[in-house]
């Protein structure tokens, strides 16, 4: 959501702030600004829209001073206006602040009584407000601070700046990510490191609860008590030349050609190349022993979890459920004894998906996370990790995280089922076989013959109003997984449904205007897709096919179009179909020349609920 930049040093801070803020606009956004100390007192600039924006109020108006912060905001209280933009504050106290203030009509009230006067519609100005009222009252920046954050209810990262006090920043995080970075005689404070990439690589990150003072020399961490703690300092691999867009027109773009590389990274840290087995680290817990899995993720995550779900059950035959986060904790399911709870995100901060593991955690299970940051929030409170390797993932619509996290969940559902004795040796090198061929398959989807159908496709696709996916089994997740990147990045109405429910309502929707797009590898399955697709067509439905070429020449009498993609072992369709289904989005989002990097209304890493 919202992104936060901090820099303390010797250098002027409004630029450095503004480069900071656009390696976050991947986080989505809708006003921008940056506050910095000048003589003694605290300046800033906002804007309305994207930072281009803010860039040429700088140009009109340049801020100087050499601590500052700086903000993308992502509207939650109050409209996406120039007046709304963080940093917030008065003469005394500036503040940028990404979460929910959940108690901030009753401090409102208060701070209102007590003679503060607001300015805007945020729940954010109430924080500005309450320290504000503390430093008149004699409070130094620290004791207003300590003393402030204990009045906070919701979900928050923070940073804060004091008039006066150019050699101290603030930082602050209950729920919501906050690193610390480390430099030569300056610090530096960022939603997360992808911000300060270039300017340090010595990270520390803000436990829940914490709070830093930050000076030029070092930080002084506290936990929620108050207490004095150490955080460890640890170097971030990413550098400014890793989230660079090079020769393509969108980061989505790049995302999608890398694939490949990305399926084979995962690849190469999972398999042996010796034995040609899957190899996992040591977990504190026996797969062999686990009763049960329950599967937790958000968006694009939950359907590589539903997926998995698949792989876990028919390959390992071990039971396994698939809920969406913000559901799964207030469904408050019971869950067995010693069971796994299995969480899976790009970012390991989502707020909701945070919020289950943690239930996990209470109802005594272990926990996995499948994550693209080893340093987060997740990462760090799981039992064990599996990391995807993806690299940063700048597009907000999740193109290549979503294939690592299918290629981790593949890898580990062959692993299970070695462990619990379901998967015979010779079962088991066939399927890790068709799994060290997908990233050959998937450089073959984005570079050639299926890359030039899927273009052809698109402009069919992008006429349409409304646009049905299908699929079965473990591609039903994948028809999901197309309708979500058509609706993001296109806006084009667009529903995934497993195949078998369309003469169960969905049927009613079809017409000659309505392509039906299905997800139909040659296969056990492939039948009874292939008597769906009959129905579709016999109401006049545009049917749109991904097949490979057995399946498409089954298919040739129905399908107005169809993408014929590489022949691959059932197994492993599901990522394969996934490139396809996310290059045809970008296609079409192309067509009707939308924002493909930063659709509107929609943020890359959800931390408020």
């Amino acid at each position: 959501m919202c992104g936060i930049v901090g820099i303390l040093g010797a250098r002027p801070a409004a630029p450095l702030i503004l480069e900071a803020l656009g390696r976050l606009e991947y986080r989505g956004y809708d006003s921008a600004g940056i506050a910095t100390l000048t003589g003694g007192g605290i300046d800033r600039r906002r804007a309305e829209g994207k930072l281009g924006n803010l860039s040429a109020v700088l140009d009109r108006r340049p801020l100087g001073g050499t601590t500052g912060i700086g903000h993308t905001r992502w509207a939650t209280h109050g409209a996406p206006t120039e007046g709304n933009a963080h940093p917030h504050g008065t003469s005394r106290v500036s503040v940028v602040h990404n979460g929910i203030i959940e108690n901030h009509a009753a401090l409102r009230l208060e701070l209102e009584g007590e003679g503060q006067e607001f300015t805007t519609e945020t729940d954010t100005e109430c924080v500005a407000q309450l320290l504000d009222l503390y430093l008149k009252r004699g409070m130094t920046p620290e004791q207003a601070a300590a003393k402030g954050l204990r009045r906070l209810e919701g979900a928050y990262a923070l940073a804060l700046i004091f008039a006066g006090y150019p050699d101290l920043m603030i930082g602050a995080r209950h729920g919501a990510p906050l690193a610390v970075g480390f430099g030569d005689d300056e610090m530096f404070l960022g939603s997360d490191a992808l911000a300060l990439a270039p300017l340090t690589r010595q990270i520390a990150y803000l436990e829940d609860g914490d709070w830093a003072a930050i000076s030029r020399g070092g930080a002084r961490f506290r936990d929620r008590s108050g207490r004095m703690v150490k955080r460890a300092i640890r170097e971030t691999r990413l550098s400014g030349a890793a989230i660079g867009r090079g020769n393509y027109r969108h980061f989505m773009e790049k995302e999608l050609h890398e694939h490949p590389v990305v399926i084979g990274d995962v690849l190469s840290r999972m398999i042996d190349p010796g034995t040609r087995m899957v190899t996992l680290p040591d977990f504190p817990f026996d797969l062999a022993a686990i009763p049960r899995v329950t599967i937790s993720a958000c968006g694009s995550a939950y359907y590589a979890g539903l997926v998995g779900r698949v792989w876990l059950e028919t390959l390992a035959r071990l039971p396994a459920d698939a809920d969406v986060a913000s559901e799964f904790r207030y469904r408050a399911p019971p869950l067995p004894p010693e069971g796994l709870g299995l969480l899976v995100s790009q970012s390991g901060e989502t707020a909701d998906t945070m919020a289950a593991l943690r239930y996990m955690q209470d109802e005594g299970q272990h926990v996995l996370s499948i994550v693209n940051v080893p340093e987060s929030s997740m990462a760090r409170e799981s039992d064990a990790v599996l990391e995807t390797l993806a690299g940063p993932e700048i597009g907000v619509a999740s193109t290549k995280a979503f294939t690592a996290q299918l290629t981790v969940l593949a890898a580990f559902a062959l692993a299970a089922g070695r462990a619990r004795g379901t998967l015979d040796p010779a079962r088991e090198a066939l399927l890790t076989q068709a799994l060290m061929e997908v990233p050959g398959h998937a450089a073959e989807v984005v570079e050639g013959a299926p890359a030039e159908a899927i273009g052809r496709i698109a402009e069919r696709i992008a006429e349409a109003r409304d646009v049905l996916y299908l699929g079965r089994g473990s591609c039903f997740p994948i028809a999901l997984e197309g309708a979500l990147k058509l609706k993001e990045i296109s806006y084009i109405h667009a529903e995934g449904y497993a195949a078998g429910e369309m003469k169960h309502g969905p049927i009613a929707l079809i017409d000659r205007h309505v392509p039906v797009v299905a997800i139909a590898p040659s296969g056990p399955l492939f039948e009874k897709t292939a008597s769906n697709l009959q129905e579709a067509a016999a109401r006049g439905g545009q049917v749109i096919v991904f097949s490979d070429a057995v399946g498409a020449e089954r298919l040739r009498g129905i399908a107005v179009e169809t993408v014929v993609l590489p022949d691959c072992d059932p197994f492993v369709a599901p990522i394969v179909y996934a490139v396809a289904v996310q290059l045809l989005a970008y296609r079409v989002a192309l067509l009707k020349g939308t924002d493909v990097d930063q659709p509107r209304n929609l943020a890359k890493s959800v931390t408020v609920e």
